[in-house]
């Protein structure tokens, strides 16, 4: 059995002109994008995702044309949270349409691909030890086609909804040169903002700058102060949700809470949250 090393060359495959070819597209594409903001945590189970789309749904409320792109390829979720889950996907001008939601937001995610609810990605490898080194470039292949190759359009945000763990940051901000920020989330809990320091100290090794902290589900259960903890971490502090049964019900329906329920003080902090990240982004690109 021939293994790569054991190629002379690309084997004909051209391999290296393909990969110029979907730059070429990724830049076209996202050329059009005013701004690209990374949503992390590092921790699972912070409402990242939840936040994601509601904040996508505050700016789309301002105005504001607005995408979100599914990063999580092995536990996408931004379909269902954004109501267009189970919407066929359309070919047109040379790429992938993304549905729309009732505010207009495009949306993005694996989960559009997937054949059911039981369907999951399998990542193949030819020896185990290799597997994830499989996965990482086949994830990162994954993203940039995402990237790509969808008819994003002119937005003037574009909210990418990254998986728990630091180790895509570093693929998304080679993937996005354009990163205009970075918000962090976490829950009141301290298990939570130690990992959380983690992804503040990944963020900071990219070139885009960290917007700021955000502390979701805050009243929920007694932690400590994210206000301090975003202090220590040298980031803002971009404030707290609390929490709101009425709001994780909603996402299950996949309805814009912030647009149904907008005298709710989660709502009245997912506004304000929203409005902080516009002040602390970097002027637009001309």
């Amino acid at each position: 059995m021939k293994r790569y090393k054991d190629i002379a060359g690309d084997g004909g495959s051209n391999i290296a002109g393909q990969v110029e070819a979907q730059q070429g597209r990724l830049r076209q594409r996202l050329a059009s994008v005013r701004t690209i903001v990374a949503v992390v945590s590092g921790k699972g189970g912070v409402g990242k995702s939840a936040l994601t789309a509601n904040l996508a749904c505050c700016f789309a409320l301002d105005g504001w044309k607005v995408g979100v792109l599914d990063a999580d390829l092995n536990g996408p979720t931004q379909a269902k949270l954004l109501g267009v889950r189970g919407r066929r996907l359309v070919m047109a001008d040379g790429g992938v349409e993304p549905p729309r939601t009732e505010l207009g937001v495009k949306v993005m995610s694996m989960d559009l691909l997937l054949a059911g609810d039981a369907a999951a990605l399998t990542w193949d490898a030819t020896v185990k030890d290799e597997a994830h080194t499989w996965q990482g470039a086949m994830e990162a292949n994954a993203i940039r086609e995402f990237l790509a190759d969808t008819n994003w359009g002119p937005l003037d945000a574009l909210l990418l909804d990254l998986p728990p763990g630091t180790d895509r940051l570093a693929t998304i901000a080679s993937l996005a040169p354009t990163l205009a920020g970075i918000v962090v989330v976490t829950i009141p809990s301290e298990v939570s903002h130690l990992v959380v320091r983690r992804a503040i100290t990944a963020a900071s090794h990219t070139k885009a700058p960290v917007l700021g902290l955000v502390e979701n589900m805050a009243g929920l259960f007694p932690g400590p102060d994210a206000s301090r903890f975003a202090a220590d971490a040298g980031i803002p502090f971009l404030g707290s949700v609390p929490f709101d049964s009425a709001l994780s019900i909603a996402a299950d329906r996949g309805e814009a809470f912030v647009a149904k329920a907008p005298w709710r003080e989660s709502v009245r902090a997912l506004k304000r949250i929203a409005d902080g990240i516009r002040a602390a982004l970097p002027p637009r690109r001309a």
